[in-house]
């Protein structure tokens, strides 16, 4: 129990010393655009009722996990694929490298051009730009396995899905997990870029009004439900990551006792 408070204070101290630094260094703020915590606050509970969380964060939400779920599974699929095979590795590194050196945010304009102002777009917009942390990381993952594992599976004819699900996803499942982590913040980042375009609903999209109709405070309202967003993903992704990798860190925590 004393452990579980301690934790719980190391995460909260600093965002809490920020929120109390911010509320009392803007308390005197006379500025339009950049107005006290306290005014922020009290815009909260009428901005962010119950209709728009269903209007405008919910399709948010959605687009955000579909986008992502699809991402990771692509990102796997041809990681798996890329990671496994030598030559096609040296075939399509050189594409590879050069897709992930532009910037997702610039593809958004062409998407659309391409693909519409739909749902699907906003969500392709998000699997364009989340796809690669996974698929790099599962390539190396992949190439990284222990040999001598490997050698056992030939030896003892362990092949197809069997291998696939016991040997090589698992395995790779560390890396795996440290580009789905990544993906989850880049997913975010283009959650809100492709709702700032041609669409109606959407948190990006509610954050863009509330700036082009200068309600300052409620646009800052906004930023924070985004972050609130983000910090609750996280929380959810390490739950989920722990579960998954829960054999690892017991082996590595059996390591660190044995040394």
């Amino acid at each position: 129990m004393t452990l579980l408070l301690r934790r719980a204070g190391l995460a909260l101290g600093l965002p809490v010393v920020l929120l109390v630094t911010w509320w009392f260094a803007s308390a005197g703020s006379q500025s339009f655009y950049e107005p006290p915590l306290r005014k922020i606050i009290e815009v909260f509970p009428d901005t962010w009722t119950a209709d728009r969380l269903r209007s405008d964060a919910l399709p948010s939400v959605v687009r955000l996990l579909v986008g992502f779920v699809l991402a990771v599974l692509i990102g796997i699929a041809l990681g798996v694929l890329i990671g496994g095979n030598r030559r096609l590795r040296a075939l399509v590194e050189p594409t590879l490298e050069f897709l992930r050196a532009i910037p997702p945010p610039v593809l958004v304009p062409i998407l659309i051009l391409i693909a519409g102002i739909g749902d699907a777009t906003k969500v392709l917009v998000i699997v364009v730009g989340a796809v690669w942390p996974v698929l790099l990381n599962t390539v190396e993952g992949v190439r990284g396995v222990d040999e001598v594992l490997a050698d056992t599976c030939r030896s003892y004819r362990i092949t197809g899905r069997l291998r696939l699900q016991n040997f090589i996803l698992r395995a790779a499942s560390p890396h795996i997990v440290v580009g789905a982590r990544q993906a989850l913040s880049i997913s975010i980042i283009m959650m809100v870029i492709g709702e700032l375009l041609g669409t109606t609903n959407g948190l990006g999209y509610t954050v863009i009004e509330f700036q082009r109709g200068f309600q300052i405070p409620e646009m800052w309202s906004g930023v924070f439900v985004l972050g609130l967003l983000g910090v609750l993903l996280a929380l959810v992704f390490r739950l989920i990551e722990r579960r998954v990798l829960n054999w690892y860190h017991g082996a590595r925590a059996a390591e660190r006792s044995g040394n």
